[in-house]
């Protein structure tokens, strides 16, 4: 038995696989956010709480001895732990906005593109730059107090394995201080963003991933486990992407872009960022837009809709929602990828006294897989797509994200993100494990040609509403 670990940001889950990829149970538990005046927080005790949790029920169903473990996680926020991997304070989420105004501040006087020209890494709020510059600015004792500035999935791991110190890896650190082509961290980076005497709260860098043994909670004593990478490169991995050109579309709490590369263009309008992988010279194009399934859950809490419903209301309206129009850019903290714009907000247009909650539902649909495409094309996909996480569990929605986005999606069902840890751990270990069968898509979506006809002429006019709605965010 071959067990992933996957901390989401809402859920934690614990799947277990046999020798050939299959699933053999899976365990989640949710766990909180604290939203409070554009702050997004989590308790890392609630968090590792569950991932203890969860592991202690999988092993209990699963009779069969865990051969190894892969851990991987959400990433950026920043983590601030003690010696021994415990919370300083909670977790600040990669969803905060608290930084925003640093981020425009940085916009406006060019250290945002220089950070980009140097480490390919765009900035937003919610990831560890920002938040730690404003945490030197606003909280000192914490980071006094603190011994590392860590990542979700490397907190867990210091502490199901007892390690003497807290380490990351290539792929978590990608953003914003490695280097991509030294795969280590860009002390010159460090001191434009006010962070030298803060250099010490990096965890170290792990090349290739670390590995330890547990120590005895939620998974047996001396069980091997490796930590990383995040879950974006490891649901990459869990979906076979690993060609260059070949891509991936996460439709998760984040809508996630990534593009397998071995090339390194750091031109052009900032955005997105290149996540070092295990590899040497592999690499992934990321643009992970800062809200999927999110904004969709939001539209049904607002309407009243259930989630099992959502097939049958998109089947009951048409394309273009009766002219109902959504841009989908949800989030406190405002748009990452394919462009950084932290004042952006959603919009809403072409609603009158009749449209339903049907139109509603599929312009919001709509609007992601528009937003899909942009960061697609800016990832550069040219190759095969992979389409995953929990949008995958609406089959019309996945048709329309094929109609939308114009090419067949191959549909990877099931716990991407810790089969991708699995197939990491397997790799660090010399575990030899069919990848081809653990990565199979479940099924091909084909796109119908009149409605991608259609949706092109969508495309274009989403781009153009997209613009209006960047210029008045920056008036």
């Amino acid at each position: 038995m071959y067990v992933g670990i996957d901390v989401g940001t809402s859920v934690v889950k614990a799947a277990a696989f046999d020798g050939t990829g299959r699933e053999l149970a899976v365990e989640a538990r949710p766990v909180g956010l604290s939203l409070q005046g554009g702050c997004v927080e989590q308790d890392m005790e609630e968090v590792y709480g569950a991932v203890v949790g969860v592991l202690e029920r999988l092993t209990s169903r699963v009779a069969e001895p865990v051969e190894l473990a892969g851990l991987t996680g959400q990433g950026d926020g920043v983590w601030l732990v003690d010696a021994e991997g415990r919370p300083v304070r909670a977790a600040a989420s990669w969803m905060d906005g608290r930084a925003h105004e640093l981020v425009d501040q940085w916009l406006a006087d060019g250290t945002f593109d220089t950070v980009f020209r140097r480490t390919g890494s765009a900035m937003f709020p919610g990831c560890p730059g920002p938040l730690l510059a404003w945490l030197d600015r606003h909280e000192p004792k914490t980071l006094d107090a603190a011994r590392a500035a860590v990542y979700c999935k490397d907190m867990v791991f210091q502490r199901l394995t007892g390690a003497a110190r807290a380490v990351t890896d290539v792929s978590d650190a990608s953003m914003p201080f490695l280097d991509p082509r030294t795969r280590t961290y860009d002390n010159g980076v460090v001191e434009l963003l006010g962070l030298t005497r803060r250099r010490g709260l990096l965890a170290p860098v792990s090349d290739p991933i670390a590995t330890a043994e547990t120590r005895g909670e939620g998974l047996p004593s001396g069980t091997r486990i490796s930590n990383g990478p995040y879950d974006l490169p490891a649901c990459a991995l869990g979906a076979g992407v690993t060609a260059p050109g070949d891509g991936l579309l996460i439709v998760g709490t984040c809508l996630a872009a990534l593009v397998a590369t071995t090339d390194l263009d750091l031109t052009g309008e900032p955005a997105g960022l290149y996540i070092s992988t295990d590899r040497a010279g592999h690499r992934l194009r990321a643009m992970p837009a800062m809200v999927g399934t999110a904004a969709l859950d939001w539209m049904l809490s607002t309407t009243g809709v259930r989630h099992e419903q959502v097939d049958d209301l998109l089947a009951s309206t048409p394309p273009g929602a009766h002219g109902v129009r959504v841009l989908p850019y949800f989030a406190p903290s405002g748009e990452r990828a394919p462009f950084v714009e932290p004042r952006l907000r959603a919009e809403l247009t072409g609603v009158c006294l009749e449209s339903t909650p049907a139109d509603l539902v599929r312009a919001v649909c709509e609007g992601i897989g528009y937003a899909a495409r942009h960061c697609l094309e800016a990832a550069g996909l040219t190759g095969t797509l992979a389409v995953c996480g929990g949008g995958t569990r609406s089959p019309a929605w996945m048709r329309l994200l094929a109609d939308v986005l114009g090419r067949p999606l191959g549909v990877v069902e099931g716990e991407v993100g810790a089969r991708g840890a699995v197939l990491a751990a397997a790799e660090r270990y010399g575990v030899a494990l069919d990848t081809a069968v653990w990565t199979k898509p479940t099924s091909i979506v084909e796109p119908d040609a009149a409605r991608a006809a259609y949706y092109a002429k969508g495309y274009a006019e989403h781009l153009t509403r997209l613009a209006e709605a960047r210029d008045r965010a920056r008036a």
